[in-house]
């Protein structure tokens, strides 16, 4: 039996807000909520809370709802699904438990599970909604569709919605859409044109969740009330420079499918801190509840900012995140992506008010701490001979703090060397107790300080507006399409630019500073490695072997064909000088596709090569049947060992296969090859190491986390890779550094940032793998190609 629950006549109409509006939003009558998608994590952390806190603030009021969750699986499989999620929905803290309880019994009752995957499911959907309404006797006010789903499934959804869905008898249709809204200008016009053909342009509401939090919600309402204050500061003759920062702590894993393809500029920054960018530098809209006239002051702001170009911007990556493409989308681990993961952008605005004022947007993953905020810094021209911490010489700053940080509240925060905020209205509320923390270089009560009175969550804040018609929280195509403009051609620009690869976290230190130089932006730790001595003076066009220093060892530096001929002119040169001193040459070499082009230079030019006395041993192995194209072994006899004369019995490949299985510990294939390099190698010692260094900074088959120290003096363990074939069998840096010369090779513009990194960090085995390679009695060399080490 359909059950409704009666409310009282709703009067959610915006203050001034246009007529349209305002009619809608007192229609009353009963609303169909369907969230399509509605078992999916979006809907599962904040949509079903958001229908619900509306469902309780609409209780007494004269509309009736019923609830749909949406999606392609069967109802008899995902209904219990659903409602696990529904019995989460929690109510604030001013209602009662008994009446919470109440409500949330109702909610359940007034909400299902139906499948919706062809248009036959949407045409009988729209059937049960009309068989209920007639049943009930009721009028329909309107449906609400909820998308949440991936933007490549819109266009269908919709022109289904349309073709079957559609409510009659003056009723409205209002279509919720997540972001991405396209990939670049040209996706987001094909985007918009598709959309348009099923949907009105007041049908749709593009959601950007950031525009629903308090704090950015208040920002023009702010500068409203407290025009008197600002107009005379807020432009270049006041404003030192405007910062729109979104730090988090977290990863991307889980979302790699999708983050790959978009990176932070396009997840963040093109929309999030672009609208919060608009709000801060638009003229004010005399109504600021109309809707029209604030987009009319965005599009204003988008046509006055100056294009962004390539040395407006830089890019970041942090270091695990090669690893988890390789894990969630099977890629090998040649695969380089150059998705970034942090991104700083200068922009401008071609304004008389605000010419030449550098405004800041900066988001990244794996920072020090999550936080997000607007800072508007003034200038201060006050200087303080005896006492510079007085307040007058300390920063002038007006900082909208979204929320979290060391603040834990969103709020509105003015130094008290600027002014005191009007008061605003019932709302919000002056905080005047504080637990003593630091904001952006001023303590606490070194502000004034405005709060919610009561915090909301953004989706359910924007579920509100959305049910009253008040569309002046939402991307219309005109605003989304202005931005795509504006941010296209520089992501075009970055498209082949190398991300600088950072630890993560506190450890970042200093390495994604920024500096400011005129309209230009850039990091502001640039690490030389080569110092101008070391090159002579010369481009790197104009030499082809260079040696020089790096990490405290000798390295050799060339374009990638010259540092090809050095290292197997080094390798043979250490082959003759073992086969003159003992008779015998123990070569270990590293897997991966780094050494191919050494392998073809070995076997097709240097005919001397003394490989009936060469005894070759393999550094790691992948837990494959060495038959197999991703064996390490394969690759190694494929470009090199089947090109040249060398025994059968000289070739060590490891020991991954025994007993028809793959590295089972009980086998002891680990055990067995350090047996066979003891008593074939003097002393454990090979002649000559060949290691490669990976995106995470692994070298053979120890990857960072493996905790190396635990291997102890063993020579050979079984190791865990993140990425497929999790299994290795690798030499230990036991047996690495007992080697009388061990070369790393590094090469491709790919690993430009990883040198730098490496060239800052210090010894940290478990962290970066690569600095436990330190022979004991040998010599390392680093074998760099000028892509890696100059970029």
């Amino acid at each position: 039996m359909f059950v409704t629950v009666l409310l009282l006549l709703v009067t959610l109409c915006a203050q001034g807000g246009n007529g349209e509006e305002r009619a809608a939003a007192q229609r009353s009558g009963h609303v169909s909520v369907v969230i399509v998608g509605g078992t999916g994590d979006l809907a599962k952390k904040y949509l079903w809370q958001g229908f619900f806190q509306l469902y309780v603030n609409q209780v007494r009021s004269g509309n009736t709802f019923s609830f749909y969750g949406g999606g392609l699986s069967p109802a008899d499989t995902a209904t219990s699904v659903l409602f696990e999620i529904l019995k989460a929905v929690s109510c604030s803290k001013d209602v009662a438990p008994q009446r919470c309880a109440l409500l949330k019994e109702q909610f359940l009752r007034l909400a299902r599970y139906r499948q919706l995957k062809t248009l036959e499911d949407y045409r009988d959907l729209a059937e049960h909604i009309e068989r209920e309404l007639q049943q009930e006797g009721m009028t329909e006010a309107g449906r609400l569709f909820y998308l949440s789903l991936p933007a490549f499934a819109y266009v269908d959804v919709a022109d289904k919605i349309n073709n079957s869905c559609r409510p009659t008898g003056g009723a409205w249709l209002r279509v919720v859409l997540e972001k991405p809204f396209g990939h670049d200008f040209r996706s987001a016009q094909v985007l918009a044109t598709q959309l348009g053909s099923s949907l009105k342009d007041e049908e749709m509401y593009r959601i950007d969740h950031y525009l629903g939090k308090q704090v950015v919600a208040k920002i023009l309402p702010f500068r409203k009330e407290n025009r008197k204050f600002l107009d005379p500061i807020w432009n270049k003759h006041h404003i030192e420079r405007v910062e729109i920062v979104m730090k988090e702590t977290l990863d991307v894993k889980g979302r790699i499918s999708f983050y790959d393809q978009y990176g932070v500029i396009r997840d963040v920054l093109q929309n999030h801190l672009t609208e919060v960018m608009t709000l801060l530098t638009m003229r004010l809209p005399m109504n600021l509840s109309s809707s029209e006239e604030v987009l009319q002051k965005k599009l204003q702001v988008f046509s006055s900012m100056l294009p962004l170009r390539k040395n407006q911007a830089v890019v970041g990556q942090y270091q695990a995140y090669q690893t988890t493409v390789q894990q969630e989308t099977n890629k090998t681990k040649d695969h380089v992506s150059l998705s970034p993961t942090f991104a700083a952008v200068l922009a401008h605005i071609d304004d008389a008010q605000y010419e030449g004022v550098p405004i800041l947007m900066i988001s990244g993953k794996m920072l020090d701490e999550r936080v997000g905020y607007a800072r508007i810094l003034f200038k201060n021209d006050i200087f303080c001979l005896q006492n510079p911490s007085g307040v007058h010489c300390k920063p002038k700053q007006i900082v909208f703090y979204f929320r979290h940080g060391s603040l834990q509240y969103p709020a509105i925060l003015v130094s008290k060397n600027l002014f005191s905020p009007v008061s605003m209205d019932g709302d919000w509320k002056e905080v005047t107790e504080h637990t003593e923390v630091n904001i952006l270089g001023l303590p606490i009560s070194d502000y004034y300080v405005q709060t919610p009175t009561e915090q909301k969550e953004a989706y359910s804040e924007l579920i509100s507006h959305i049910f009253a018609g008040r569309k002046n929280s939402f991307i219309t195509a005109e605003n989304l399409l202005a931005s795509w403009a504006l941010w296209t051609p520089l992501l075009d620009s970055l498209a082949g630019s190398y991300p600088r690869i950072y630890p993560g976290g506190a450890d970042n230190g200093d390495l994604l500073d920024i500096r400011v130089n005129g309209k230009d932006i850039g990091y502001n730790s640039e690490v030389v490695l080569i110092s101008p001595e070391q090159m002579g003076g010369a481009s790197a066009n104009s030499f082809q072997v260079m040696q020089g220093k790096f990490r405290s060892a000798d390295m050799v530096s060339a374009w990638p064909e010259e540092l090809m001929e050095r290292l197997a002119a080094d390798i043979q040169e250490a082959a003759e000088a073992a086969v003159s001193e003992g008779g015998v040459f123990h070569l270990a070499i590293s897997g991966g596709s780094t050494p191919l082009a050494l392998f073809h230079r070995l076997a097709l030019h240097h005919f001397s090569f003394p490989w009936s006395y060469t005894h070759v041993w393999m550094v790691d192995e992948r837990c494959v049947p060495l038959t197999e194209l991703e064996s390490n072994f394969h690759g190694l006899h494929d470009h090199l060992l089947q090109h040249v004369r060398i025994p059968y019995f000289n070739i060590h490949p490891m020991p991954v296969q025994l007993n028809q299985r793959l590295c089972v510990e009980e086998d002891g294939g680990a055990p067995l090859y350090e047996k066979e390099i003891s008593k074939s190698v003097n002393s454990s010692s090979f002649h000559f190491v060949l290691l490669g260094v990976g995106y995470d900074s692994h070298t053979a088959s120890l990857f960072p986390g493996s905790k190396v120290d635990e291997l102890g003096e063993s020579l050979v363990a079984l190791t865990e890779s993140p990425v497929k074939p999790h299994q290795r069998m690798s030499l230990t840096f036991s047996a690495i550094n007992r080697a009388r010369t061990v070369a790393l090779l590094v090469m491709g513009k790919g690993k430009h940032e990883l040198i730098t990194q490496l060239s800052r960090v210090k010894d940290n085995p478990d962290k970066w793998p690569v600095t436990g390679v330190k022979p004991a009695d040998g010599r390392l060399v680093w074998y760099i190609d000028y892509d890696a080490l100059l970029g």
